[in-house]
């Protein structure tokens, strides 16, 4: 049995009202509820402000380079098989400098859950424009604004072939811990995008779903087999209309609750997990939170420690001396 105490170091060294030191807390109660222990546990970043968290985690830790995060936990999950993972990284770590190495980890489906602290900002280096700023954006990098489409994480994930996105609110500790926790039950690579502000270079880029008010409002919590229903009263839910989603009101124009369409999260083709995924409030859509994708597939560090058993059991040799004896031996006088 683990209590949070037992994952917390150190004194978090974040702006005051920052959204990591939110996700922190949570990611503290969510270690302690799985159970795992600290020195099976490791949390690896990248640069940036929310890549400081290796140090306020009690576990083996490590803070990279920028945007090498995932190489360096592809690493550590590969020759630690029983090792619990957790790649932290910011949008601008995680997508930019560290994108490749992203659709990469997706690709290959490591073992590894890859926490992505979404503020649509550089912090750290004071306020440039990142991959996940939205177009027109003004910052000190876009003084006139941006004239680049954003990446949306939960497209570049599906899109690398992805088997598990997942998304939750800083301020939403109780769908946080959640969400951590399916993400490392999860057997592969897992990501889960937090929204969350940046109080001081992009305060309320997330206003529409950072308090519980505006959740209900705003938001739609998606659950593996129950209706894709939200509302302060769920008085509102999601049905197919051609090759795309509509919003609906239970009860009007003949609707009933069984003809909003039913979450299914561990469904192979990925067409309404993604178009789940893409709503957005300012297309007339709540944003959905909790497991958005959930499905099994063969995972790169099981392959790669199978294989090495496997040509090892047809080898003549299994150490460095069998190894040498194997080839012609002198013996010098």
């Amino acid at each position: 049995m683990f209590t949070q105490s037992d994952y917390k170091k150190g004194q978090p060294r974040w702006c005051p009202g920052c959204g990591d030191h939110f996700f922190l807390a949570s990611l503290h109660k969510a270690m302690a509820e799985l159970g795992v222990p600290p020195h099976e546990t490791a949390v690896i970043s990248g640069i940036g402000c929310s890549s400081r968290l290796p140090y306020y985690v009690s576990t083996y830790a490590m803070q990279t380079i920028h945007g090498r995060a995932a190489a360096i936990a592809t690493g550590a999950k590969v020759v630690n098989p029983k090792l619990a993972v957790w790649q932290v990284s910011g949008d601008g770590d995680g997508l930019a400098i560290g994108g490749n190495h992203f659709i990469h980890a997706m690709r290959r489906n490591v073992d590894i859950n890859v926490i992505l602290l979404n503020n649509r900002i550089y912090g750290l280096t004071k306020g440039q424009y990142s991959p996940t700023s939205p177009r027109g954006f003004v910052s000190k990098s876009s003084p006139y604004g941006t004239v680049e489409d954003p990446f949306r994480p939960a497209e570049l994930c599906f899109g690398a072939r992805g088997h598990f996105f997942a998304r939750a609110v800083a301020t939403d500790a109780p769908e946080t811990v959640e969400v951590l926790k399916a993400a490392y039950r999860h057997k592969g690579a897992s990501v889960c995008e937090i929204l969350q502000n940046c109080v001081i270079f992009n305060n309320g880029t997330f206003e529409s779903v950072y308090n519980k008010e505006g959740r209900k409002k705003n938001a739609i919590y998606v659950r593996h087999g129950q209706p894709l229903v939200f509302g302060e009263n769920n008085e509102y839910g999601l049905v197919q209309e051609g090759f795309g989603l509509k919003v609906v009101k239970i009860g009007e124009n003949g609707v009933t609750i069984d003809d909003i369409l039913v979450h299914d999260a561990h469904c192979q083709d990925n067409t309404l997990q993604l178009k789940l995924a893409m709503m957005d409030t300012e297309q007339g859509f709540p944003v959905a939170l909790g497991v958005i994708r959930d499905v099994e597939a063969p995972t790169y560090d099981d392959a790669v420690n199978q294989q090495i058993e496997e040509v090892s059991a047809k080898k003549k040799y299994h150490n460095f001396m069998e190894l040498l004896e194997t080839n012609d031996i002198w013996e010098v006088k």
